[in-house]
C-alpha cells in the first residue's frame, strides 16, 4: 500500500485510516494462521495420522492442534525433545476455555493458567492437568490416538 502524504508532507486522514485497517487486518488475519487446527477422521474410536501427511510430528518439540470429526474441543499432539510424542485436551480445566501452545508453555488466553507441555499444571488458577489421550506409533510410522471415552 503506497501512502501519499499532503504537500505540507503530512499523513491525509483518509490514508492514515486505510493503513490502520491494512494494519489490523493483518494482525487478525496473522493470528487466524497461527491456530490452524486441522480436522481429521475418527474410525473405531481412533485417530491415525500417518507422519508421511504431518510433516510437522516428525520434529522435535513441534505441537499440531487436530479436531478430530464429532468433537467440539480439538486436541494438541506435542513431539518432545526426544521425539516422543503425547496427546491432550486442549480444554483448561479451569473453566472450558481452549489453551494455546506457547513455546514450552500452555496458556489458557482467559484466566491466565499455564500448563507444561506434558499438560501439568505450572500457575492457576487450574487445579488440575489437561486430559491426556493415549498414544502409540505404529512401525509404519502410523500415530495412533485413543480418543473413545
Amino acid at each position: 500500500m503506497s501512502v501519499r502524504l499532503s504537500s505540507s508532507g503530512e499523513l491525509r486522514r483518509r490514508e492514515f485510516l486505510g493503513l490502520c485497517a491494512s494494519v489490523a487486518a493483518g494482525s487478525v488475519l496473522g493470528a487466524c494462521a497461527s491456530v490452524l487446527v486441522r480436522q481429521v477422521p475418527v474410525a473405531n474410536g481412533r485417530v491415525e495420522l500417518p507422519l508421511v501427511q504431518y510433516p510437522e510430528l516428525s520434529q522435535a518439540g513441534a505441537a499440531l492442534q487436530i479436531l478430530p470429526e464429532g468433537q467440539t474441543q480439538p486436541l494438541i499432539v506435542i513431539v518432545d525433545a526426544a521425539g516422543k510424542h503425547s496427546v491432550i485436551s486442549s480444554e483448561c480445566t479451569h473453566k472450558g476455555c481452549t489453551v494455546e501452545v506457547q513455546g514450552e508453555r500452555i496458556v489458557c488466553p482467559c484466566h491466565g493458567s499455564t500448563y507444561d507441555r506434558k499438560g501439568d499444571v505450572l500457575k492457576g488458577p487450574a487445579q488440575r492437568s489437561l486430559r491426556r489421550y493415549p498414544s502409540r506409533l505404529t512401525s509404519e510410522g502410523v500415530l495412533i490416538i485413543e480418543v473413545a471415552s
